[in-house]
């Protein structure tokens, strides 16, 4: 025994050597969890199940660590057929011990064999299909039932005693008490099945002062009785001449009876059976069908979508598209290269055809080819310093004439085609500030700063900046 504070082995003090703690208490906790855990293995010896359950059920309601009680109120579980509690204590006692626990081979042995797997399952789904059928007062077919399981699983008590109560209701005695046998074979001391026998040996067996009575001898006399097989056949002494006529009387009426008994009890089950065949196959190509369904409306979706797709795309094709139906970015480009070629000096046809492509896409989201960018980069390497020297020139004169709706497109330009012209984007900044675009203003003021540090045009930007800064 361990401390339940340190987890030092306990002496017989009442009190642990190695933290002080106060084990006194423990200790009885311990030794009668103890003593319920011995009761329930001896009864489990001797086939008492259902006390060594009761037994272990209490050892671990006082300790509920006692992995050897858990580990052996499963395998009292699974005896009588419960595989599901059986299970529940096997993890449990493998979540209490994860190493060196005999659990492990229980579990094991039943989830490693994928058709014992498949026999618990269809075991517990007939057994609740045999209750469903006694609530629905089918009491054949839970007949039908049960014997499936018992066939599928032959020590599930519970199965045998609702078989024998079913046996009894329709006051067939003898086969009662062959299923009421096989419990006391598995569990000898379960209360519930010593109360159905106690009833069925009452009614297989009359009270004795009847068997005595006068009444009854005089009765055995006139008859004789004789066993055939699992069948008591009894039969008159003084059988007269009309044997013949009741022994026909006798055929006919049996035959009636069987003809009743099929109709009333064999014909039922199976037109239910059928029934429930037909719900089956009706649930089946129902969920087929909506299965289907709802492939074909996430089919239409996608087509919907896609055409949607596919149009926008025609219709973004149709506006890079020129009218001879060449992309006009290209043609564009085309007409730059020729223009520059056929007379390098004349940058202004350059610039236009460069611009257009500008204004084609104006935020550069359009896909060009690798050929494409190449030619671009090229072109715009030989002319960009020119064409941004006749922006700044064209943006500078109107920036002194103080016409700042000319100078700003010019200057914003002229950076664009040549980023290293400090004097463009200054003169851009002032321009954004005399007409009082004080946002665009600091924007432009914070570029100069950061693009050309330590000049004066830096300086001068930082200058307006806190001007501004002061003014809000």
């Amino acid at each position: 025994m361990i401390c339940y504070q340190c987890g030092c082995n306990l002496s017989e003090h009442d009190f642990c050597t190695s933290c002080g703690a106060d084990v006194a208490l423990y200790k009885k906790i311990i030794y009668i969890s103890n003593r319920f855990y011995n009761e329930g293995l001896e009864r489990a010896n001797v086939r008492d199940l259902t006390g060594a359950i009761t037994s272990l059920r209490q050892c671990l309601k006082f300790n509920k660590n006692n992995v050897e009680a858990r580990n052996l109120l499963g395998l009292v579980y699974f005896e009588t057929g419960e595989v599901v509690a059986a299970l529940s204590e096997w993890v449990i006692s493998k979540n209490l011990r994860p190493k060196k626990n005999i659990a492990d081979d229980y579990i094991d042995m039943i989830q490693t064999n994928q058709n014992r797997l498949d026999i618990i399952n269809q075991t517990i789904k007939k057994y609740n299909q045999a209750l469903t059928y006694c609530n629905q007062d089918s009491l054949d077919l839970a007949v039908i039932q049960l014997k499936k399981v018992l066939s599928l699983n032959p020590r599930f008590i519970r199965a045998h005693q609702l078989l024998a109560l079913l046996y009894i209701n329709s006051e067939e005695w003898e086969k009662a008490k062959r299923e009421l046998t096989k419990c006391i074979e598995i569990d000898t001391n379960n209360t519930a099945t010593l109360r159905y026998l106690k009833e069925v040996d009452e009614m297989l067996m009359p009270e004795e002062g009847v068997k005595n009575s006068p009444k009854k001898k005089h009765k055995s006399e006139e008859i004789i009785k004789y066993q055939s097989g699992n069948e008591t056949i009894i039969q008159p002494v003084n059988m007269k001449e009309g044997r013949g006529v009741t022994s026909l009387l006798n055929l006919g009426i049996g035959v009636a009876i069987g003809i009743a008994i099929a109709f009333f009890l064999i014909l039922p089950a199976r037109i239910q059976t059928a029934r429930a065949s037909i719900d089956a196959e009706l649930r089946r190509v129902s969920e087929q069908s909506d299965a289907k369904t709802a492939t074909i409306d996430e089919l239409q979706l996608e087509i919907s979508e896609l055409k949607a797709n596919n149009d926008a795309l025609r219709q973004d094709l149709q506006a890079y598209l020129g009218t001879d139906g060449t992309l006009q970015s290209v043609d564009s480009l085309m007409k730059a290269v020729e223009a520059y070629l056929s007379n390098p000096e004349d940058i202004t046809v350059v610039a236009d055809y460069l611009e257009a492509i500008e204004e084609e896409d104006p935020e550069g989201e359009t896909s060009h080819s690798e050929a494409f960018e190449s030619l671009y980069s090229t072109l715009l390497a030989l002319v960009g310093p020119d064409i941004a020297t006749a922006y700044y020139n064209d943006g500078y004169e109107a920036y002194r004439q103080e016409n700042y709706d000319d100078a700003i497109p010019n200057l914003e330009k002229a950076f664009k085609y040549d980023a290293t012209n400090g004097e463009a984007l200054y003169d851009l900044a002032n321009s954004y500030y005399r007409t009082g675009d004080m946002d665009k203003a600091r924007e432009t003021y914070s570029q100069v700063i950061e693009m050309f540090p330590d000049t004066e045009k830096a300086n001068n930007s930082a200058a307006f900046l806190a001007e501004m800064d002061s003014a809000d």
